[in-house]
Formats: structure tokens, sequence, C-alpha cells
């Protein structure tokens, strides 16, 4: 049995494998209709989302298998006290794979050694968020139809962004990725991520703050949000939250085929003019999200089609 807390628990080629098997799963959803009947994924999730819990729902139910879960900690019995481990141990009982969201770092760790089922991390605090990585690779791949000699642009809340994180440790395995890191002096990525995982793979990156600095230079721009609900108080987000905001303005300084991608939801960092650009790839991102999500459960479910 395996689960999926980290980008890192899949090999390079077990990576390839997977998101092989969700270009497959586009291009041919009525072969996998009936891949997961009879099966069931609990949905655990102690944070708010939209996108995330959605898109594990949708890739259950395109594969033909059920839902069940709780979409936040006030309607499940961790407002009575019930820990993680328990949880899990009990919703072992009623479902064939879980997906766990947590505010705290780790939580979906703590899970997975208490589970008689594959658990996956849906994200746990400003640490990792796992599926999205695979969802950004596979968006990654098959527009840009490589995942290696890229420079990529990671612009905004770079400090708590777990999309960020878990990206960056994922893509520090391909050959001649170069990243530009894209904040102000308070939201810079965090230390471990600098020297543990750039210059421990002798990652060539560079830190700037001004975004039409990077611009010019990128083969994707991965824009993500300042994020209100990792911040201690509110004067210090207000400061921050508008400090980059991307529009048709900024967008003529870049390449013509510069991908835009980003984790969603947005607040206000792309103006809505920018859809309509054929750069624009965040949505596309979104659909993406299930076709990897649909290829993840069947693999570790060990189903074969």
């Amino acid at each position: 049995m395996r689960h999926l807390i980290s980008p890192l628990d899949f090999s390079v080629g077990e990576l390839d494998k997977l998101l092989d098997l969700a270009n497959h799963i586009e291009q041919n959803p009525e072969k996998y209709a009936h891949a997961c009947d009879g099966k069931k994924i609990a949905t655990l999730f102690y944070e708010p989302s939209t996108r995330t819990r959605l898109s594990f729902e949708a890739a259950m139910l395109n594969l033909g298998g059920n839902v069940l879960g709780f979409s936040s900690a006030d309607s499940s019995s961790a407002s009575k006290g019930e820990s993680v481990a328990d949880t899990i141990r009990v919703v072992s009982c009623y479902a064939d794979i879980a997906a766990i969201r947590h505010p705290k770092e780790g939580a979906a760790l703590v899970a997975s050694m208490s589970s008689s089922i594959p658990v996956i991390n849906a994200g746990d605090g400003g640490h990792q968020h796992p599926t999205q990585t695979l969802t950004d690779l596979l968006t990654i791949r098959s527009l840009k139809g490589r995942l290696n000699n890229l420079t990529i642009g990671l612009c905004g809340d770079l400090k708590f962004g777990r999309t960020v994180h878990s990206l960056i440790e994922a893509l520090v395995r391909y050959d001649n990725v170069k990243f530009v890191l894209i904040s102000p002096e308070e939201l810079r990525v965090p230390s471990y991520i600098r020297e543990d995982v750039l210059k421990k793979n002798n990652k060539e990156y560079l830190e700037v703050e001004r975004l039409e600095d990077a611009l010019p230079s990128l083969d994707l721009l991965y824009m993500t949000r300042v994020q209100r609900e990792r911040f201690f108080n509110e004067e210090d987000y207000v400061r921050m939250k508008d400090f980059y905001i991307l529009d048709k303005s900024k967008l003529s300084l870049a390449k013509p085929d510069m991908y835009i991608l980003h984790p969603l939801p947005r607040v206000n960092e792309i103006d809505v003019e920018v859809d309509s650009d054929p750069r624009a790839a965040y949505f596309k991102q979104a659909q993406y999200g299930v076709y990897v999500r649909m290829a993840l459960i069947l693999t570790l479910l060990e189903v074969d089609v």
C-alpha cells in the first residue's frame, strides 16, 4: 500500500508514467468510466476548498466510484476533539482511499501512519500540496512538451505558498530548470527551500522584487495569491495583498509562448482582462487537475484498465 504525502514519494520515472496515464484518460475518458465501480473515496477537508475537494470528487465519480466525507472541521468529530489518527482509523472502515486537507503541517503524514487505506495529502498548512504539483507538472508538460530546459517565474507569496514549495521540490529533479523567485522581502521563499532544495541540487535561481524585471526571460509564470489565512494580523495582509497585479500592460513584456499558471483561487493578482489571452492557462490547469487525480486514484488503488 502506498500513500502520496510529498511529490517526492514518486520517482521521476513513476511521475512520467502517472502523467502518461493522465493524458490517456484525457483522450479516452469512456475507457475509464467504470474503472472504480464499487470503490469509495473519503474527502477529509479540515480547511475550506473548492477546486481540490471537488476535483477529487469529480475524479472518483468519473471513474464510476462514490464519494463520502466532510468539507470543514466543524462538521466532523474534530470539533469534539477527535485526533486525525483516530479519524483515519474509522474512515478506513468505510472507504477504499482518502484525501485529507489540514491546516497543520504533517497532518497527512500522521494520518498515513494510522491508516489501512491509501492516504493522499490534499494540502497540509504551508508545507506541501502534492496533487497540485502533479496538476502543475501535467499542465506544463502538456503545454510546453517538456519538463526540462525551462525558466519558470514563481510570483507572490513564496513564504507560505505550499504549491510553490512542492513545485520547486518536484522540478529540481529535471535538467536545466531555472527559477526566478519574484516576491517582496517579507514573502521570500523559506531558507530551507533555498538551502536544502535549490542550492543542494545546484539549481540556478534569481530572487527579484519587480515582476516587470523577470517577465522577458520566462517560459512560464506561476502566479500565487497572498493568503489571508496564513497571516497573523490583518494589517500585514492588507499591506501585501496588492503587491503584484498581472495585467495586459505587464504581459506585453513577456514571450509570445510564455504560459501563465495559477493554483487558484485568485483574488486580484491577475486582472480579468488577462483571461482572454491565449497564454492564460489557469482554467485549463484546473481541468488537468481532474485527469491527474483520476490517474493517481487508479495508481494508488492498483487498478488496471
